[in-house]
């Protein structure tokens, strides 16, 4: 009974600690703002919409098999024969009392059932994307200080440059080219071959890494040329500090002067990027996801344009907004765990 007593006072100890720890107030913060930055963001993209001209329904008035009464009866199953404040009360209302995005008009399927298996697909080339891009950029942009002004640092600042200068679309045509040059040696299309099934777990994992590929690339080119320069540059401000040069003074060894001293301040900043870096790669994910074929969120949104789907349009910019929000707040208590002396008020 008293070890039960013991174990129950521990565990509401924990609690009240967690509770009123400034982390945990700053997440529901956080999640506030973004339900309120949700709502706004959701009514002016559905008012936006509405300002196209037509509908998914007026496309089908141009199939002379559909006939006036088809038409109207589609209009009034998709709710389309109301105002634009209604349909947008109506639909928010089913989200918060069902967990319901609606119906795609195009594909005749829930929309959950659609961003699910989308989101996913976004989710793994954002991150492996991600991954990449912080492994070679970090590194080189070390290099690039280290060596500054040096044949090194002027061979990479070239290839920062370029890189920043070539827009994704252009990126991605180039390496399509390659592929088709290089033909069958880097899949296009599609995350997996068609005998994907057939293949064992190992295998499998080696066909999507395969189709992976050539989009990641894609995705990163940018991304790395710009977090190659920002990492030079953080670097060599921290490298001028006067802690470093005492700590040179000292006579410590230079790997360790930059590695642990000056590497250690200069990554905030980088850090603070990572929300940033994970909206362009969210952005930029319309068009290697079109470009390769890849079955992502940033497909179906653009095919939901090109169709008027509304509702799975509404959903997919709702989604795209959700993972901006969740990459920054991961950011910020990345950067509070990096450096504890940051307050989280300050980071708003």
């Amino acid at each position: 009974m008293t070890s039960t007593k013991i174990s129950l006072e521990t565990s509401l100890n924990w609690l009240i600690r967690l509770v009123t720890s400034e982390t945990f107030i700053y997440v529901i913060k956080r999640i506030l703002q973004a339900l309120l930055t949700l709502f706004l963001a959701s009514a002016l993209s559905f008012f936006i919409i509405q300002l196209a001209p037509g509908d998914y329904v007026d496309t089908l008035r141009q199939n002379p098999k559909i006939s006036p009464e088809r038409i109207e009866e589609l209009k009034r199953q998709f709710g389309l024969d109301k105002s634009w404040p209604e349909q947008f009360w109506l639909w928010l209302w089913r989200i918060f009392s069902k967990g319901d995005f609606g119906t795609s008009f195009v594909y005749q399927r829930s929309v959950v059932s659609l961003l699910q298996e989308r989101i996913p697909a976004t989710l793994l080339l954002a991150i492996a994307s991600l991954i990449v891009t912080w492994a070679i950029a970090i590194p080189l942009g070390i290099i690039a200080a280290v060596k500054q002004n040096k044949l090194v640092d002027r061979v990479l600042q070239v290839i920062s440059y370029t890189g920043q200068g070539f827009p994704s679309f252009i990126t991605a045509l180039f390496l399509l080219i390659v592929a088709q040059l290089t033909s069958p040696l880097f899949p296009v299309g599609s995350m997996t071959s068609i005998n994907h099934s057939e293949l064992s777990w190992f295998g499998k994992l080696l066909d999507l890494g395969w189709h992976m590929i050539l989009p990641t690339i894609a995705l990163s080119i940018t991304s790395f040329a710009g977090l190659q320069r920002i990492t030079r540059g953080e670097l060599l401000d921290v490298l001028r500090q006067d802690y470093i040069q005492t700590a040179r003074a000292k006579g410590l060894p230079e790997n360790r002067v930059i590695y642990v001293h000056a590497l250690r301040n200069a990554i905030n900043p980088l850090i603070t990027l990572l929300g940033f870096e994970l909206a362009g790669l969210l952005n930029g994910a319309f068009i290697a996801e079109q470009f390769f074929n890849w079955p992502g969120l940033g497909r179906l949104t653009l095919q939901a344009v090109q169709a008027q789907d509304l509702y799975l349009l509404m959903a997919s910019l709702v989604m795209g907004a959700v993972l901006l929000i969740v990459g920054n707040l991961i950011a910020d208590l990345m950067l509070k765990a990096a450096d504890p002396r940051i307050k989280l008020e300050n980071l708003n």
